[in-house]
C-alpha cells in the first residue's frame, strides 16, 4: 500500500559512517552525463506491466464502464466498487488530468502505513550466498536527519509520487533511476510496490505523478498552500504513463504482516504534465544506476535511506535520510531476505530510495523501503534481485524505441 511506517533510535553514526555517508551524498548531487517483455529473468513472470496512456492512444480495458476519457478526467476515476477496480497488470490506466496535483493538493496527501505487528524471529540458516533466511538482531533507532536545501543541490533524484486511493490522495517517496535504453535521458523512476497497487485485495492506484525535488527549500507545511509552484513542484509534475511492478506484490501483498515485501518494488515510466522536450534525467540533472547485485551484508559498511516521512513526528514536508550498517531481515526463509536499518522515518517515505557506494564510490540504488514497526524503530527494504530486474528491463525494453 502506499506509504509504511519506518523506525529509528538516536544513536550517532560513527565517524566512519558519517564520511562515506557524505561521500554518498556527493554523488547524488553529481550530475550524469551521459509491445514489450513482461517476464523476469529466467523466465519467471515476475513483472506486471500497465497500458499506455497518452490520450490518443489510450485504451480503457474491458469491464471498465466509462463512456469516455472526458468522464474518467472528470471524476469518473473516484469509482472504487470492487468489481470496477482494475487489478490485472493489463488494465492500469493513468490519463494526465493537469491541474490535478497542486499544492495544496500535495500537502494534504497522507501516508497509508505498510507495517509489522511484530517483528520476526531469527530464522534459522537472499542477499547473497550465507544471508538466505537469516535475521539479525534488531539494529539501535537511527534519528533521521533532514537533508541540506535546496534539496535539488543535496539529493536531485529523490522526490516523492502522489496517487489517489479509495481512502484520498496518498503520498510515497521515490528516485529517478538511469535508462539502458536511454544512457542521459532516462524518464524512469524507482519507487515501492505498495505505491502503485494495494496487492491482492485491491487493484491498481490512479492519477500516479512524481515530483522531483518536492519542497525544495524546504518550506513549512503553512506556505506550502501559497508558494510558488516551482517552489513546491521545481522541475514540475511527471505523470506514470506505465507503471510496472512484482506479480508477486499484486498476488501477495497486504498492507500488515510484511506478505510480500520482499518483492515490493516498482518502476515507472513518466512523461511531464506540461512537457519541455527534455526527459527527467536531463531536466533534473542526474539519475541512479541501480545494483541487482549488492554484495552480502557483511561486506557493506553503510547504506542510507532516502523520503518524505509524513506521519507524526513528521508532516511529509521535507526530505530526510537515515544512514546504518545494514543487517538481515527474513519474512520467509523460501523468499529473499530483506535488508534492515535502524531508522525513525514513518509513513510517507515508503518507497525511497536505499543508496550504499558502488564500486566506482559513486552511490546506487541498492533497495527501497517497504516496511516497519508500527512504533517506528527500523526500514526494511527488498534485496533487488532477478525479479526486480525483471521488472525494470521490461520496461526499459517498452519504451527503448522511444524518443
Amino acid at each position: 500500500m502506499p506509504s509504511q511506517r519506518p523506525s529509528l533510535l538516536r544513536r550517532r553514526a560513527p565517524r566512519a559512517l558519517v564520511a562515506a555517508a557524505a561521500a554518498t551524498v556527493l554523488a547524488l548531487t553529481a550530475a550524469a552525463c551521459g509491445p514489450s517483455d513482461d517476464e523476469a529473468a529466467g523466465g519467471d513472470k515476475a513483472s506486471a506491466s500497465a497500458a499506455a496512456q497518452d490520450d490518443s492512444t489510450l485504451k480503457l480495458p474491458k469491464g471498465l464502464t466509462l463512456k469516455d476519457l472526458d468522464k474518467w478526467k472528470g471524476g469518473a476515476w473516484k469509482k472504487w466498487d470492487k468489481e470496477q477496480w482494475l487489478r490485472e497488470a493489463r488494465d492500469f490506466v493513468n490519463p494526465i488530468i493537469e491541474g490535478h496535483w497542486k499544492p495544496g493538493s500535495m500537502k494534504d496527501a497522507h501516508s497509508s502505513d505498510k507495517t509489522l505487528k511484530d517483528a520476526p524471529g531469527t530464522a534459522p540458516g537472499g542477499i547473497g550466498q550465507g544471508d538466505q533466511g537469516v535475521t539479525d538482531p534488531e539494529p539501535r533507532p537511527v534519528r533521521a536527519k533532514e537533508v541540506g536545501k535546496p534539496y535539488r543541490q543535496h539529493a536531485a533524484p529523490v522526490g516523492k509520487v502522489f496517487f489517489d486511493s479509495p481512502q484520498g490522495h496518498m503520498v510515497c517517496s521515490a528516485t529517478v533511476v538511469k535508462d539502458p535504453a536511454h544512457p542521459g535521458k532516462s524518464n524512469l523512476v524507482w519507487t515501492a510496490g505498495h505505491c502503485v497497487h494495494a496487492g491482492k485485495n485491491g487493484g491498481w492506484y490512479r492519477n500516479i505523478a512524481f515530483v522531483p525535488s518536492y519542497n525544495d527549500k524546504g518550506l513549512p507545511a503553512s506556505q506550502v498552500n501559497t508558494a510558488p509552484v516551482q517552489d513546491v513542484a521545481p522541475y514540475g509534475v511527471w505523470w506514470a504513463d506505465w507503471a510496472q511492478t512484482s506479480s508477486q506484490w499484486i498476488t501477495q501483498g497486504a498492507e500488515t504482516g510484511g506478505a510480500g515485501a520482499p518483492y515490493d518494488f516498482s518502476v515507472l515510466h513518466v512523461k511531464q504534465e506540461r512537457g519541455t522536450g527534455k526527459s527527467l534525467e536531463e531536466t533534473v540533472g542526474t539519475a541512479l544506476a541501480v545494483d541487482f547485485n549488492a554484495p552480502q551484508v557483511k561486506s557493506i559498511r553503510t547504506m542510507g535511506a532516502w523520503g518524505y516521512p509524513a506521519a507524526p513526528p513528521y508532516n511529509g514536508q521535507m526530505m530526510y535520510d537515515c544512514i546504518d550498517k545494514p543487517g538481515r531481515l527474513s519474512l520467509d526463509a523460501a523468499q529473499p531476505t530483506m535488508y534492515r536499518i535502524g531508522c525513525t522515518m514513518t509513513g510517507g517515505s515508503s518507497g525511497g530510495g536505499w543508496f550504499a557506494p558502488g564500486p566506482d564510490g559513486k552511490a546506487v540504488l541498492v533497495s527501497n523501503t517497504s516496511i516497519g514497526p508500527s512504533d517506528s524503530r527500523w526500514l526494511a527494504g527488498p534485496h533487488l534481485g532477478p525479479e526486480a530486474k525483471g521488472v525494470y528491463d521490461a520496461i526499459s525494453r517498452r519504451f527503448a524505441s522511444a524518443r
